[in-house]
């Protein structure tokens, strides 16, 4: 491949993950789609439709990977969540501190840049302070921390830590066909769950879930097959053009967004490339702009006081030190690492639902204590 054929096949990488943020971020603008809230709904209200709808959208994703998979187009070993490491320890404690901080942050990292968008300042302040502290934790202070204590722990395999690859090495059938097989059995069980819910099926419910499904399984195609060179010219090794990791990325928004900052703080530098990731960024944010203009919802919004900044900057911290630790947020783990059905991914969801949790519960002893304050 010539140098022109292999720029070419790079910029049509980032355009078209350009364009699948700019529909993930229009989707999710248009229907409120969001893991908090999902949390948030249930434990205050019992309400589970957005849980229905985020559900839904893991069902999609995992289907869509496993057909993806088992039809050649993308290595599921080649992903960013792919390891023969099982690091549960990191996905525990970084999934649980990254629960909290969304939490307090009212948001996680996908659905502050689709504030952003909508003209939400204190959003802004969000998605600086995720940079900075996640850039940290990925190179910097929290980093060593990071590296010397819970990425330490971790359990080895000889294959892949993800269920498709235990199931095949136990029941001796072929990778592929478990992968399947599993994607099927866990997507379908997903997708009976949420549209069980006969006042679910409604259309912005089944846009919210199945759109954001769809954009996930159209990023792994973009990354995972468009993107994918079996022998780059330069080094002659398999290669996924334009990623930060160098394996086939999906949506994932605490490491990107850090990068992001890092592009534009250095953009002089040739060695600081635009990749999938830093184009999803800009695309989601532009993609809920454009919907937020177009339906009157832009609004410019700023902090409510000293406290509701204070909450806010502590989960920014939270989210962008959790984020990495757990290597993944909410969508990053949530539904593209969990559509791939890695072990690691379940352990990071089910900590984010718990610190999410345990961060409502502060959020109510909170109100609690300050209508003592004010009603003696």
């Amino acid at each position: 491949m010539s140098a022109d054929a292999l720029a070419s096949l790079t910029q049509q990488v980032l355009w078209a993950s350009f364009l699948v943020a700019l529909a993930f971020g229009a989707i999710v603008q248009k229907t409120g789609f969001c893991t908090m809230g999902a949390i948030t709904d249930v434990a205050t209200m019992g309400d589970w439709t957005r849980s229905r709808q985020w559900a839904l959208a893991v069902g999609v994703a995992t289907v869509g990977f496993g057909l993806l998979a088992w039809s050649g187009l993308v290595d599921p070993e080649g992903t960013l969540y792919s390891s023969n490491r099982w690091s549960w320890l990191s996905a525990l404690v970084g999934g649980a501190i990254f629960g909290f901080g969304m939490v307090l942050s009212s948001g996680c990292p996908s659905k502050t840049l689709v504030r952003v968008g909508g003209g939400n300042l204190k959003s802004l302040v969000v998605v600086l302070v995720v940079a900075v502290s996640a850039f940290a934790t990925l190179k910097g202070f929290t980093a060593v921390w990071r590296v010397a204590t819970v990425d330490r722990v971790a359990i080895e395999f000889a294959t892949s830590a993800r269920l498709p690859s235990w199931a095949a090495q136990a029941l001796g059938i072929a990778p592929r066909a478990a992968g399947l097989a599993l994607a099927l059995a866990v997507g379908g069980a997903l997708l009976a769950w949420s549209l069980g819910g006969r006042d679910f099926r409604r259309a912005n419910n089944l846009l919210a879930g199945a759109g954001i499904g769809a954009t996930v399984i159209a990023m792994w195609w973009v990354s995972g097959a468009l993107g994918y060179l079996p022998e780059h010219p330069n080094t002659l090794e398999a290669t996924y053009l334009a990623t930060n990791s160098g394996r086939a990325e999906a949506f994932s928004f605490v490491s990107p967004i850090a990068y992001t900052l890092d592009w534009l703080l250095f953009y002089s530098d040739r060695n600081k490339l635009l990749t999938v990731g830093i184009v999803s960024v800009f695309g989601v944010v532009a993609g809920s702009a454009l919907v937020a203009l177009a339906t009157g919802r832009f609004r410019w919004e700023g902090f409510g006081g000293t406290e509701d900044l204070a909450h806010h900057l502590a989960g920014a911290v939270l989210m962008g030190v959790g984020g990495v630790t757990a290597m993944g947020c909410s969508i990053g783990q949530g539904i593209s690492g969990a559509s791939t059905l890695s072990a690691t991914s379940l352990v990071a969801v089910f900590a984010m639902i718990a610190g999410a949790r345990a961060a409502l519960n502060y959020q109510g002893w909170r109100l609690e204590q300050l209508a003592a304050t004010s009603h003696p």
